[in-house]
Order: C-alpha cells, then sequence, then structure tokens
C-alpha cells in the first residue's frame, strides 16, 4: 500500500528541472519565486544529467518526493527519451513528471501522454499567465498523493 505525503513531507517536495535553456530556466524559477513557492529547485541540463541526479539522491536515501518539470528539446538525452527511460526503471518508473516545453506538436503531445506524464504545457501558451501556471502545479503537489516507490525508499514498507 502506498503512504500518502504529509504536509510536512511536500514542504520539502523537490522540483527536478530539466532544462537546457538559462533564459526559459531562468523564468520559472523567477515564477516560483513570485509564486512563493519554496522547494527545492535543482537544475540539470539534460536528461542523462537528471538520470545521475536521481539516482545520486536514490543512493544518498534522500526521502524528499521529486517532481520532474522536463523540456523537450535538450542536448544527450532529450525530455522523450529521459521520460521513457524512467519509465523503463523498475526503481524510477513512478516519478511524477510534466512536460513543460516550447513544442505544441500532435506527436510530442501523444508521444509524452503515452509515457504517463501527469501534464503537457506548452511555454508560449503559459505567456503572461506563467504564474498562475506555477501556481496550479504547486495546488497540484499539495493535494494530489504521490505513491511511495518501495525501491527509492530502500524497500522500507509504507506506512
Amino acid at each position: 500500500m502506498n503512504k500518502v505525503w504529509s504536509e510536512k513531507e511536500l514542504k520539502a517536495l523537490t522540483i527536478l528541472l530539466l532544462e537546457d535553456d538559462d533564459g526559459e530556466a531562468k523564468a520559472v524559477l523567477r515564477a516560483f519565486r513570485s509564486s512563493r513557492i519554496l522547494n527545492e529547485v535543482v537544475r540539470v541540463t539534460d536528461g542523462i544529467s537528471a538520470l545521475e541526479e536521481l539516482r545520486k539522491r536514490q543512493q544518498a536515501g534522500d526521502e524528499n518526493p521529486i517532481v520532474a518539470l522536463v523540456d523537450i528539446n535538450m542536448p544527450r538525452m532529450n525530455g522523450h527519451e529521459f521520460v521513457e527511460a524512467i519509465r523503463a526503471d523498475p526503481e524510477l518508473h513512478d516519478l511524477t513528471m510534466f512536460m513543460l516545453t516550447t513544442s505544441g506538436g500532435t506527436e510530442d503531445i501523444q508521444r509524452a501522454y503515452a509515457q504517463n506524464v501527469a501534464g503537457y504545457v506548452v511555454k508560449e501558451r503559459a505567456g503572461e499567465d506563467f504564474i498562475h501556471l506555477v501556481s496550479t502545479l504547486e495546488t497540484y503537489w499539495r493535494v494530489v498523493e504521490f505513491p511511495r516507490v518501495s525501491k527509492w525508499r530502500g524497500n522500507r514498507k509504507a506506512t
């Protein structure tokens, strides 16, 4: 049985931002600050770095839930490849991920949802309402129940 995250644990939720563009990353961080989101944000610039970060946290026994905001167009390992790698990994496959990208292409959207992303947001459509988008994401992770992945949690039984 999966444990529901407590309010204290949700405040410790880590946001893994996969974004290679410095300007876009700064915009996301500004929007978080404007919305008073004080969660830790870890930025990586490609999917390989993101996998390394997740494995490092896993080995360190990091207890914080993680939500990934994933850009599609990145070097080395793009967002789709990252999502597919996560879904294929028995220890990480339950990670909650949102696509946050400039691509509004039907193929990209369908490919992302085929890998069970939690949402797909086109940055340009967010436009001036980006702060509202960030607020919506915050509400989402404060309201939904996140699974505890047993292997992520050192094979402990959920309580």
